[in-house]
C-alpha cells in the first residue's frame, strides 16, 4: 500500500473516532437541553440525575479522545538502561549497519531491557506524517540467546518497520487503537445503562478498526522479514525467528527456577545475577537441550486481531527466498552478548532499575549458598508433615490410648490439645529425628496410625485399604526423602549444585544417588523394611535430621 493510501486510511480512522465522539457529545447536549426545558422542566430532581449521568458519560468520551493525543508521546523508560555509542560501540555498530541497510537513520536512543523482545517507537508529528525522535528497545535475554548474525536479523526487522513507515504512519493507527480501547475500558467500568449503550458503540468501532488495520499490519511484518533476510541472510533470519519461542520458554524457566529461587527465603542471587545468570543457563544448554524447555508447551493462542502473521507463514515466506553465501552457522558464530562491553556492570544497572525498593533491600547470597538454603528449606517443608504425624502417633502409643483417641475422654481431649500446640509451634523442637521415624515404621505405626495423621484433602480421607495407602505413600516418601536430605546436608555430605544444565538442588554422594530411591521405597512399602535405608545411614554419622 502506498504512503498516500496509508495516510488517507489513518486520517479516515482518526476522523471517524473524533466524529463519533463529537456526535455523541452533541446528542447528549441536546438531550440535556430537552430534559431541562421540556421533559423534566418541573422536576428538579430528575434534571439533576440526568445531568449527572450525561456528565459522567461525556467525561469518559473526552478521556478517550484526549488519550489519542497522549498515545504518541515517548515517555520515560524506567525499567531499562540507556546505552550510548561511546559506551557500547560494538552494539551500536550493528544497530547502525541495520539502519544503513534499510536506508533509515539510526535511533536517537537505545535502551537495554530485561525482556525477550525488541521494538522501535517514534514520537511522530503531524499524525505520523513527519518523523520525530526515535527509540529502540533491545532485550538483554536476546543478546544472551542469539548469535551475532541472528541479532542482525532482529535489528534489520525492526528497522524494516521504520523503512515501511510503520513507526510513523502505523503510529496513527496504533494511537487510534489505544484511544479506542482506552475508551472501551472506561465505559466497561461504568455503572449506568447509558455507559453500556455508548460503550457498545465504541466496541463496534474498535472491532472495525482492528479488522481494517490487521491486513496492513501483517503485510508490514512480512516486509520487515524480507528486509531482515536481505541484510542478515535468509538462514540467519529464519533461525532467529525459530529461536524466539525457545528463548521465551528458557527465560521463563530461568526466572522461576533460578532468579526466583530465593523468593520464599527473602533472598536474592548475587548483584547482577538476577538477569546475568540467564547467560549461564544458555551456555550450559546448547541446541536441543535448550529447545527441550519448550517441548510439550502449547503455543499461546493468537488473538483474532493479532498484527503478526503466524510464525509458520513468516518462515515459509523467508524460506522461499534464494539461498546466499551467508548460511547460518550457529555453532561457530559468537553470541550477541559478546558485543557488550563490561556486561556485568550492565546487568547490575538493569537489576537496579527493575527491582522494587523492597526487593532491592533483600539479602544477597551466592548461587551455592542460595541453592543450599532453598534445598534445606524445601526439605524441611517436605519432612515436617511426616514428623508431626510420627510425633502424634508416638505420643498416642506412649499413652496407651486407641488410635486417634476420642474427643469425649479427658485423655483424648488432652492429646488433641497437645497435637494442636505441637503444630502451632512453627518449629521442629521436639519432633522426632530420622532414626526415631524409622523405629516407628519398624514398630508397625506407619500404616496403623502415622498414615492416617498425614494431611490429605477431604475426598482422600474417605479412602480405605490399598487405595488409602497408595494415595498417601508418595507424601510419606517425600517426607522421608526430605529428612535424608537434611541429614546429608547437616553432615556436609550433600553439596549445592546449581545445575545450569538441569535443575538446582543437592548433589548427593554416589552411594545415595544409586540406592536412595530403592531404600525409600522399601521403607514405605506395605510391609516397611528400613534395613536398606539404615545401611546407607550407617556411613552417615551426625546429628538427627
Amino acid at each position: 500500500m502506498s504512503l498516500r493510501l496509508r495516510a488517507v486510511r489513518a486520517l479516515v480512522l482518526l476522523v471517524g473516532f473524533y466524529l463519533m465522539g463529537a456526535v455523541l457529545l452533541a446528542a447528549m447536549a441536546v438531550f440535556d437541553w430537552l430534559a431541562v426545558t421540556r421533559l423534566f422542566s418541573r422536576v428538579v430532581e430528575f434534571q439533576g440525575a440526568v445531568l449527572a449521568v450525561t456528565a459522567l458519560v461525556a467525561v469518559a468520551i473526552l478521556r478517550g479522545m484526549f488519550s489519542f493525543l497522549r498515545a504518541g508521546r515517548l515517555g520515560p523508560v524506567p525499567h531499562a538502561v540507556p546505552v550510548t555509542p561511546e559506551e557500547q560501540p560494538e552494539l551500536w555498530e550493528q544497530v547502525n549497519a541495520a539502519a544503513e541497510a534499510s536506508g533509515e537513520a539510526p535511533p536517537d536512543e537505545l535502551y537495554l531491557t530485561a525482556e525477550v523482545n525488541a521494538g522501535v517507537a517514534e514520537q511522530s508529528r503531524l499524525l505520523g506524517l513527519l518523523p520525530g525522535r526515535r527509540r529502540m528497545l533491545l532485550g538483554v535475554p536476546l543478546l544472551a540467546g542469539l548469535t551475532v548474525p541472528r541479532l542482525r536479523a532482529v535489528l534489520a526487522h525492526e528497522f524494516g518497520h521504520y523503512a515501511n513507515l510503520d513507526a510513523r504512519l502505523g503510529g496513527v493507527t496504533m494511537r487510534g487503537r489505544q484511544a479506542v480501547l482506552h475508551t472501551v475500558k472506561v465505559f466497561s467500568q461504568g455503572t449506568t445503562r447509558l455507559h453500556y449503550v455508548i460503550g457498545s458503540l465504541y466496541v463496534g468501532y474498535a472491532r472495525m478498526f482492528l479488522r481494517t488495520s490487521q491486513s496492513m499490519a501483517r503485510h508490514q511484518e512480512l516486509a520487515a522479514d524480507q528486509l531482515a533476510a536481505r541484510h542478515a541472510g535468509r538462514d540467519a533470519t529464519a533461525a532467529a525467528l525459530r529461536a524466539l519461542p525457545v528463548l521465551h520458554a528458557a527465560h521463563a524457566h530461568y526466572l522461576e527456577a533460578y532468579a526466583g529461587m530465593g523468593g520464599p527465603l527473602g533472598a536474592l542471587p548475587p548483584v547482577g545475577e538476577i538477569h546475568g545468570g540467564f547467560r549461564r543457563l544458555i551456555a550450559a544448554r546448547p541446541g536441543e537441550r535448550l529447545a527441550a524447555l519448550s517441548a510439550g508447551q502449547r503455543p499461546p493462542r493468537p488473538h483474532r486481531y493479532n498484527s503478526h502473521p503466524p510464525t509458520a507463514e513468516r518462515l515459509a515466506a523467508i524460506e522461499k527466498l534464494p539461498s546466499d553465501d551467508r548460511d547460518d552457522v550457529s555453532a561457530d558464530d559468537p553470541a550477541a552478548l559478546t558485543l557488550l562491553r563490561d556486561p556485568d556492570r550492565l546487568f547490575a544497572a538493569l537489576e537496579a532499575r527493575t527491582l522494587t525498593p523492597g526487593a532491592a533491600a533483600l539479602r544477597r547470597l551466592s548461587w551455592d549458598d542460595l541453592v543450599m538454603a532453598r534445598a534445606v528449606a524445601d526439605a524441611e517443608g517436605w519432612s515436617r508433615p511426616l514428623r508431626l504425624a510420627v510425633a502424634r502417633a508416638l505420643r498416642t502409643a506412649a499413652q496407651g490410648t486407641a488410635v486417634r483417641g476420642t474427643d469425649k475422654t479427658p485423655a483424648g481431649r488432652g492429646a488433641r490439645a497437645r497435637d494442636a500446640a505441637l503444630e502451632g509451634e512453627g518449629t521442629d523442637t521436639g519432633l522426632p529425628g530420622l532414626e526415631e521415624v524409622l523405629d516407628a515404621f519398624d514398630g508397625g505405626l506407619l500404616w496403623m496410625d502415622v498414615a492416617d495423621r498425614m494431611p490429605k484433602p477431604p475426598q482422600a480421607a474417605r479412602l480405605t485399604g490399598a487405595s488409602a495407602r497408595n494415595f498417601i505413600r508418595p507424601r510419606i516418601f517425600d517426607g522421608l526423602a526430605g529428612m535424608v536430605h537434611l541429614r546429608l546436608a547437616s553432615t556436609g555430605q550433600a553439596t549445592p549444585d546449581i545445575a545450569w544444565s538441569g535443575r538446582p538442588g543437592l548433589a548427593l554422594p554416589a552411594e545415595w544417588e544409586k540406592g536412595m530411591d530403592d531404600a525409600l521405597d522399601a521403607a514405605v512399602a506395605d510391609v516397611p523394611d528400613t534395613a536398606p535405608l539404615r545401611a546407607l545411614l550407617g556411613g552417615t554419622p551426625g546429628p538427627s535430621a
